[in-house]
């Protein structure tokens, strides 16, 4: 049976360990991190830092999970440009994945009132023009555009398999996942939401074909997983069919599966998926990172062997905050 620490805050982060495989196997290390710079150009040198500290771990990866930028802050070209030479000084691959605030809030007038749709299309231009990752050593990643005829335009969901684990980006958003904004936004989010879906879906066929030891999906959006879908219908109406996609996908794999957020800005780390019988989905886990004001990241570790050996345990995943001493707001004393 798993047991999971749920935190509020970066001194309780700095506390956490949470330990869910045995300590000798093979294992490999990526970096999941988002929601930031957020105060700019004061941000800067804290992201830095931070990018300093992951180049030093040496992770197999790294996956920025969306909101380069906070949502009041210009959503001009400058911007876009900036986060992606700093992506860009990864030593390792850098898998990003789009949050609201590089394009659903950019209706706003501190952000330069521009049209949402359009920052889309832009951030699309700028930063996934091919299957190559950020970073100095970039890696090809499948893209969901090259692979599914109806979801041309979804060149920023990403697949790739890293020593029997398959990793996936979606494109799920804050602010409702973009829905009811107007009629074009309603439009965008019914094609977005069904490539999301299809996604999904996909993966866990594709996990199940190659019989792999595990599943991580990277999205943006804090989605209140641990609400019921039936709440979820009336509030947030542009997470449903995601949602259900996991907690489906998740039944039928059985082994771990991983989903990583940002959108909140506080650690946590729980088990928030609960079947029809409200009873925990078990080998699912959500990791959801800091950001905003807390520039920190959180090192994840796979243990592929493990779960090769005892396939009954659901360990796979053991984390690790990343810590950035100089970025810390109010150290205690």
């Amino acid at each position: 049976m798993l047991r999971f620490v749920r935190t509020a805050g970066l001194a309780a982060a700095t506390l956490l360990t949470v330990t869910t495989a045995p300590a000798l196997a093979e294992r490999f290390t990526f970096v999941a991190l988002g929601d930031m710079p957020y105060t700019i150009p004061q941000d800067y040198p804290r992201f830095e830092r931070l990018i300093a500290r992951i180049n030093s771990v040496k992770p197999s990866f790294s996956v920025f999970i969306g909101d380069t930028k906070s949502g009041s802050s210009t959503c001009a070209d400058e911007t876009l440009l900036k986060t992606r030479d700093l992506f860009q000084t990864f030593d390792q691959p850098l898998v990003y994945t789009i949050g609201d605030n590089e394009w659903t809030d950019c209706h706003r007038e501190r952000a330069g009132k521009f049209d949402p749709l359009e920052r889309l299309v832009r951030v699309r231009a700028l930063h996934f023009a091919d299957t190559k990752t950020f970073g100095k050593a970039p890696m090809t990643v499948e893209r969901e555009a090259d692979v599914m005829p109806d979801h041309k335009q979804m060149v920023e969901n990403a697949r790739w398999t890293k020593d029997g684990v398959i990793f996936a980006t979606l494109h799920i958003v804050g602010s409702n996942n973009g829905l009811e904004r107007n009629i074009d936004s309603v439009k965008e989010f019914f094609a977005r939401d069904a490539a999301n879906t299809a996604w999904i879906n996909d993966t866990f066929a594709k996990a199940a074909s190659s019989n792999a030891k595990g599943v991580v999906f990277a999205f943006q959006a804090d989605m209140s997983l641990e609400r019921d879908l039936g709440e979820l219908a009336y509030a947030n109406q542009g997470f449903w069919n995601t949602i259900e996609a996991f907690r489906k996908g998740a039944l039928a794999f059985k082994k771990p599966v991983l989903l990583i957020n940002g959108d909140s800005h506080v650690l946590k780390i729980d088990q928030p998926l609960k079947t029809d019988k409200k009873e925990t989905i078990e080998n699912l886990t959500r990791l959801q990172v800091m950001g905003a004001n807390e520039i920190h990241a959180v090192a994840v570790t796979i243990d592929t062997v493990a779960v090769t050996i005892d396939t009954e345990d659901p360990g796979l995943f053991s984390y690790r905050p990343l810590i950035v001493p100089e970025n810390v707001t109010n150290p205690k004393p």
